[in-house]
């Protein structure tokens, strides 16, 4: 998986991902491989975040959510 933080919009489903969005792209979320709250590095003032290893197709993606009020959404990790 290559390192990566470009922001994306995410479809939720009873708060889990569906669908992701990304450039002009929709990639269906087939499969959720694992999910975890990551607390974020509180020195560096990094808001805590919920993440996603999803299965899209041939695409896995790691999807944060910065657990703030409208956090946005961004892939950490990519793997194609």
């Amino acid at each position: 998986m290559k390192a990566t933080q470009q922001e994306v919009s995410v479809e939720l489903r009873a708060g889990r991902p569906v669908r992701l969005t990304w450039g002009e792209r929709h990639y269906p979320v087939s499969l959720i491989l694992d999910s975890w709250r990551y607390g974020g590095r509180w020195w560096l003032g990094e808001a805590p975040r919920n993440c996603f290893l999803v299965q899209c197709g041939t695409l896995t993606a790691e999807l944060h959510q910065e657990s703030v009020p409208l956090g946005r959404w961004f892939i950490a990790r990519l793997q194609d």
